[in-house]
């Protein structure tokens, strides 16, 4: 078989003219020939494969620069780029699908028909922080109140001022009030708040560039827990004896085990296992994910740094805050939990209890 026309080529690769011309002028799909006198661009049929699998990874919405690193690979390699690629858009899916539950969720509540008639609640609430056994100072801070729970984890050489002053800036949401169908704007602009007091607190500080802070916060309105999380702290819930974790960590090992390059086990040595993809600070994403959770009486929530989970099991936090009775006792068992291993990070925890109001 001889060479094919455009028009011919893109019938048989279901790709249009003016996309093969595109390809074309990217390098991802040159033709076999370009007649100099009329300048029609000529293809081989050998490179229908090539087309037809462009065809199909721009079905599934993979950009052209990947399309293009892929198209390079041999197609071991390719599949598991493809694979990875997926994996990625899934995570970003769930992302985005979490972010529409909490607008549902915020919308409803402004419902006056969609608002149910529940019993008061309110929380009983502790916090600690520890520099643990290796580290010379601690970055980290821990705050609870009656309607605000946060920790942060600051990093770099400005790392300690940085976490105070993304907690700090967020401490007025203890008296002031939140506006009726004000939740979502309120949260946006808590963020924005303690962003710009980060670049204040760090815009002194020696290295500044590298310095900056995790926040994961939880906002109380009476019947439910509003979360916005930027970073590696977590939260976790124990609901009727089991424990679940609710936040998704944005670390480069995190976005490596979505994407399936790498398992589980392979992440805690990892040695990127530390490296942020979003905080507060200079030059970072400081882009939040945001939820709301309704609370039940018997929930109990745990905010903590990453120097619990880094060294403690999930079933040993389990453990702890299944056993320990008030939230002061089981603060200081996480964190000697975290000291019982090892210590090698500072460590900081919030534990929420949610009960009836009496």
């Amino acid at each position: 078989m001889g060479l094919l026309t455009i028009g011919a080529f893109a019938k048989a690769s279901r790709l249009s003219p003016k996309a093969l011309r595109l390809y074309d002028e990217l390098g991802l799909l040159p033709p076999a020939r370009v007649d100099p006198v009329t300048g029609y661009r000529l293809y081989a049929p050998d490179q229908l494969e090539r087309a037809r699998l462009v065809a199909w990874l721009r079905r599934v919405g993979m950009p052209l620069v990947r399309i293009r690193h892929v198209c390079a690979l041999d197609a071991g390699a390719a599949a598991r780029e493809v694979r990875a690629f997926w994996a990625r858009t899934e995570a970003d899916f769930a992302a985005r699908r979490d972010l529409v539950a909490f607008l549902v969720g915020h919308l409803e509540r402004e419902d006056p028909d969609m608002t149910a008639t529940v019993s008061p609640l309110s929380i009983r609430y502790a916090a600690g922080s520890d520099a643990g056994l290796v580290r010379e100072t601690n970055q980290d801070t821990a705050y609870a109140g009656s309607r605000l729970l946060a920790v942060a984890d600051g990093f770099g050489a400005g790392g300690a001022p940085a976490s105070a002053a993304a907690v700090d800036a967020l401490k007025h949401l203890e008296t002031d009030g939140v506006p009726a169908g004000g939740l979502l704007d309120v949260l946006a602009d808590a963020v924005e708040q303690a962003e710009r007091a980060v670049h204040g607190a760090v815009r002194t500080a020696s290295a500044a560039e590298e310095a900056g802070t995790t926040l994961t916060a939880m906002l109380w309105t009476g019947s439910q827990l509003a979360l916005v999380h930027i970073g590696d702290c977590r939260v976790y819930l124990l609901r009727d004896g089991e424990l679940f974790r609710i936040t998704h960590d944005h670390t480069v090992v995190q976005a490596m085990i979505d994407e399936g390059r790498i398992g589980p086990e392979e992440a805690a040595s990892h040695p990127q296992r530390s490296m942020l993809v979003r905080a507060l600070g200079s030059g970072a994403d400081g882009t939040p994910d945001m939820r709301l959770h309704d609370a039940r009486p018997g929930d109990r929530y745990l905010l903590c740094s990453d120097g619990l989970p880094t060294v403690a099991p999930d079933g040993e936090i389990h453990r702890v805050l299944a056993g320990a009775g008030q939230p002061e006792r089981a603060v200081r068992e996480l964190v000697a939990l975290a000291n019982g291993a090892g210590g090698p990070d500072n460590v900081s925890c919030v534990v929420a209890d949610v009960v009836a109001s009496t």
